[in-house]
């Protein structure tokens, strides 16, 4: 049976745990077995994004410790995460003899959970169901980084009873940005306030994201707004039977 690590994300492992038990349910319905290092902590990406080098380098040092000695191929259910394991830390250490090869070595084997199922595993369709819209963001990391966008919508186009409609002005950051949205709040609120109009245009009570950064941003925004729309990570609809 083969055997995959859980690299949760601080915000999922805080916030919205139901994300996790989504993403573990998936796995094991594919006959996967899902192991979790519990030593494992965050990767660093807030600090090396905000140019703190050596605070960054410290979570990846220790990033990599714990997942090399967990074979098996990582996956990750955030762009922006998968795209620091996979991109930032190859950089954060390219200098380093030392370092270099285990940040590559973790990196050729860190997937995107969307890119997993469709790009390793070859599954689209879950036997998913969702009764009624839903509407996708695809975030900046994930998008612009990864170069993932054909995944999750194909992971869509299957769940049965759900009419996917598309999000206008899509490729539009929400505002987040993880420091970007403390460094430069006015543009965050302008940015958010965008994506929040525009998913109103689609009448979709629902819009799916596959990052928990734009999911807390956009969610928090329409609370502030009294809107009714949910925000809900793609992992939370494909597990929905």
């Amino acid at each position: 049976m083969t055997t995959v690590q859980l690299f949760i994300t601080c915000l999922i492992d805080t916030f919205y745990p139901e994300t996790g038990e989504a993403i573990v349910s998936i796995f094991n319905r594919l006959g996967l077995t899902v192991d979790f290092p519990t030593e494992q902590t965050c990767c660093g990406q807030p600090a090396f994004n905000a140019g703190l080098r050596a605070e960054a380098r410290l979570l990846a040092e220790h990033t990599l410790q714990v997942f090399e000695s967990a074979p098996g191929d990582v996956i990750v259910p955030s762009g922006s995460c998968a795209h620091m394991l996979k991109h930032g830390y190859p950089e954060l250490f390219r200098d380093d003899p030392a370092w270099l090869p285990r940040a590559t070595a973790l990196a050729a084997r860190t997937f995107e959970f969307t890119e997993y199922l469709v790009d390793v595993l070859g599954v689209t369709d879950l036997g998913a169901r969702w009764e009624g819209v839903l509407t996708y963001h695809p975030s900046c990391h994930l998008l612009r980084g990864l170069g993932i966008d054909r995944q999750p919508r194909a992971l869509l186009a299957n769940v049965r009873g759900a009419t996917i409609v598309e999000l206008p002005h899509q490729e539009e950051c929400c505002g987040f940005g993880g420091v970007f949205s403390l460094e430069h709040p006015e543009l965050s609120a302008e940015f958010l306030k965008r994506k929040i109009a525009n998913l109103a245009l689609t009448e979709a009570p629902v819009l799916v994201v596959a990052d928990t950064g734009c999911r807390m941003h956009i969610a928090g925004g329409l609370h502030r707004q009294k809107k009714p729309q949910q925000v809900l990570h793609i992992a939370e609809v494909l597990a929905r039977r």
